[in-house]
């Protein structure tokens, strides 16, 4: 559905200044998958989709989408592609089914059909009721139930999220993720999904993709991921009755557990990263009570993307967000 090979864009902000958003990045994705592309603020991931959707011209690199030539063929591209950026879509002064069905117009349907194409979105992504609306009355969840509806009109195999649920509420972006995976499952569809939030793309994504400084840094299932590049987190505490060395011997036993790694020792406390946090713990027990260190409590926290991130990178997504120069920034400029 996507073979992007060595996809680059620069920015040329002044005679001195080159801004390198995207890096010579290699991307393949199938069809039917769901694919989260993750990264702070100025990582690359909007500069990259809108070279995928034909809205800004690679500086070098190919790339295909549903068959055809991003650069060569973008009106044919366009015709296979669904699109929901950042900003909200329909006008404001648009009634919601009004908007429906102009786009459908739009992407060649005649009125009948365009018709019957709003009414099944507007069932679809619970917004029948606010058919009559204007765009301007809706919530922010409401608005971006109807984005999502305006760029399934013309039913395309490949839907592109850019970041779709930032600035809603929890119960918002629950209910927004429930209608676009229902819509999925109906449409047999394709989605690249561009966020920042970690939680979403591990729990949305059958493969999560991590860029940084506008290159790829890690591709893979999010499981694996985290299992590979992280590591699952144990704490234990030695008994503080058991001597003023105990925490020095369990953490030694820690060490040796397979995968063992960054080690703290905090008073009686014992922090570090281990390859499998639930087959580790049983086996540190039975190795500090043949030691004789007493152990009062263990825990075993499983890792999420931002460990994984800041595996990759030394500095955790957050900190990458409060850093990064919005190179993203000059990629609005340049679609203008």
């Amino acid at each position: 559905m996507i073979r992007a090979d060595s996809l680059t864009k620069n920015f040329v902000v002044s005679r001195t200044q080159t801004v390198h958003a995207v890096r010579g990045i290699s991307l393949h994705i199938e069809p039917g998958e769901l694919v989260a592309v993750l990264g702070p603020n100025g990582a690359g991931k909007t500069t990259l989709i809108r070279m995928l959707t034909t809205l800004i011209a690679p500086t070098a690199g190919t790339a295909k989408v549903a068959g055809h030539d991003v650069v060569t063929e973008p009106a044919q591209v366009r015709r296979r592609i669904g699109y929901v950026g950042q900003g909200n879509g329909a006008g404001h002064n648009q009634r919601v089914r009004d908007e429906l069905n102009t786009q459908g117009v739009i992407y060649g349907l005649d009125r009948h059909a365009a018709r019957q194409r709003a009414g099944e979105l507007l069932e679809a992504l619970d917004l029948t009721e606010l058919a009559g609306r204007k765009v301007s009355a809706l919530s922010g969840g409401q608005r971006r139930r109807l984005d999502v509806a305006m760029g399934l009109v013309h039913a395309p195999s490949l839907l592109f999220l850019d970041e779709p649920s930032t600035g809603l509420d929890p119960q918002n972006r629950a209910n927004l993720w429930d209608h676009i995976l229902r819509m999925r499952a109906a449409y047999s569809m394709t989605i690249v999904l561009t966020t920042h939030y970690m939680d979403e793309a591990d729990a949305m994504a059958a493969r999560v993709v991590i860029v940084d400084r506008g290159e790829v840094i890690a591709d893979d299932t999010a499981e694996a991921l985290k299992t590979k590049l992280a590591g699952d987190r144990i704490v234990v505490t030695a008994d503080p009755s058991a001597g003023a060395d105990a925490a020095t011997r369990l953490a030694e036993l820690v060490a040796r557990l397979p995968g063992g790694r960054d080690v703290v020792v905090d008073g009686v406390r014992v922090e570090a990263r281990v390859a499998e946090g639930p087959s580790a713990v049983p086996e540190l027990l039975r190795a500090a009570g043949d030691a004789g260190v007493r152990v009062a409590t263990a825990q075993v926290h499983r890792p999420t993307l931002d460990d994984v991130f800041l595996t990759l990178t030394g500095r955790s997504l957050r900190e990458a967000e409060n850093t990064a120069d919005s190179q993203d920034s000059y990629s609005g400029k340049d679609a203008a």
